[in-house]
């Protein structure tokens, strides 16, 4: 027999899951579009070269890809070494390649500054494991337009209001520059040809730390003065790390002689971000890497006191839009981490409405019942209808775990219903 379970990677989702994901993402979209933003929609599929167009990093080989229509055995037989030649579209694996098209096409109708929201799903061929999945939903803000300073801090301001909002207290952003990055590893010493494999490396220091970042620097051939000098400004920024979040800490957290422009841009933001919310719950971290390659400034991860990691993240990726477009222009984004966040998000039922479970005898007539109903409805309640069983416990059990929080019991001829409490 065939299987039952979903693609491996993927999940079904039982009606008291999805209502809670359905609430998560009603007060996302709430608070971003108290912030300005507009939601906007794109295909779940692109075409092959636009995914394929170098822009979308490492994500670009987990891309799932769509035959042409029309392909005989024998023709797919001879391009079986040339994916392009088989097929012509692929699901979408990420939600920023499709806003870049889209703006590209729709400039004219947008205002100079465009805020979007994006909440869908995408794709990747993912190997599955715990928190890994191969479709999953995300959920974006981007602003297009602005080179400013002012755009990512309207993101930071958005996107932590937006975890206030789902309760989830206390949160704050990493924040870093793709340029400082690359001045930095250019004043270490590091050649161009090596500084991908030294970025991916300097990915892990939350994890194997200074030691073992250098260990594995050496191990994979780098210029061995550069990881000298490395180590050496690694050692030293531990011991004079400052507190707080403005220009003085960004240039003391660097090496000397930081690019003016990139510091300020920064500091920048930390005021703007202080002015909204009384407070900088921003953190300054050099060596902050990120991996989409299509990061050209400011990037940025999101973090929470509960958990070890992060809750989203995006940048400025001023250069893709110019790929589309023949012209460049200032693009940043932040996506919230959603299937994570959900499983933080506190159990509660939806307080939109009233929801109440009728349970009735087998001999009510269904002209009774769906008129008790339908007045409850008329009152904004949320009503389900069950037939009374043995185990009413276990029927009000199971209405309780499905979001329900009244419930009557009907008979024949009862003109009122009295409520009472579930849980």
């Amino acid at each position: 027999m065939p299987s039952v379970n979903p693609p491996r990677g993927m999940r079904d989702f039982l009606p008291a899951d999805k209502a809670r994901r359905e609430r998560v993402l009603a007060v996302i979209r709430e608070r971003y579009r108290a912030h300005g933003f507009d939601e906007i929609e794109t295909p779940v599929m692109e075409e092959y070269g636009r995914l394929h167009a170098g822009i979308g990093g490492d994500n670009e080989k987990l891309a799932y890809n769509v035959l042409r229509r029309g392909l005989d055995a024998d023709a797919i037989r001879k391009a079986a070494d040339d994916p392009a030649r088989l097929t012509d579209l692929g699901l979408r694996y990420d939600l920023t390649v499709p806003l870049a098209r889209f703006y590209a096409s729709h400039r004219a109708e947008l205002p100079a500054v465009f805020r979007s929201i994006q909440i869908a799903p995408v794709w990747r061929a993912e190997r599955p494991q715990k928190g890994r999945y191969r479709q999953f939903v995300q959920c974006d803000i981007d602003i297009i337009g602005d080179a400013s300073a002012r755009a990512e801090a309207e993101l930071a301001i958005a996107t932590l209001d937006t975890l206030d909002a789902l309760g989830l207290h206390g949160g704050g952003i990493r924040i870093n520059d793709r340029r400082l990055l690359d001045w930095m590893l250019a004043g270490f010493g590091f050649a161009d040809a090596e500084r991908a494999g030294v970025l991916i490396t300097i990915d892990k220091l939350d994890k194997i730390g200074p030691d073992g970042v250098a260990a594995e620097l050496r191990e994979r051939g780098a210029t061995a003065a550069a990881v000298d000098a490395f180590e050496a400004f690694l050692r030293r920024r531990q011991a004079e790390a400052g507190v707080g979040f403005g220009e003085a800490q960004i240039r003391a957290a660097l090496p000397e002689q930081a690019p003016d422009d990139v510091v300020a841009h920064l500091a920048g933001i930390g005021e703007a971000v202080a002015a909204a919310r009384g407070e900088v719950p921003l953190v300054f971290d050099p060596f902050l890497v990120r991996g989409m390659g299509y990061y050209t400034g400011t990037i940025l991860e999101l973090a929470h006191p509960s958990v070890t990691y992060s809750l989203g993240g995006g940048g400025r990726y001023d250069g893709m839009i110019g790929r589309f477009l023949g012209q460049d222009v200032p693009a940043v984004g932040f996506s919230i981490g959603f299937e994570r966040i959900v499983d933080l998000v506190a159990q509660t039922p939806d307080a939109a409405a009233e929801a109440i479970v009728l349970v009735h005898d087998r001999d009510v007539p269904v002209a009774e019942l769906v008129a008790h109903k339908a007045r409850l409805v008329a009152g904004g309640a949320r009503v389900r209808l069950e037939t009374r069983t043995k185990n009413l416990t276990g029927l009000l059990a199971r209405a309780t775990a499905d979001g329900y929080t009244a419930f009557a019991t009907v008979a024949a001829g009862q003109a009122e219903l009295t409520l009472k409490p579930l849980g």
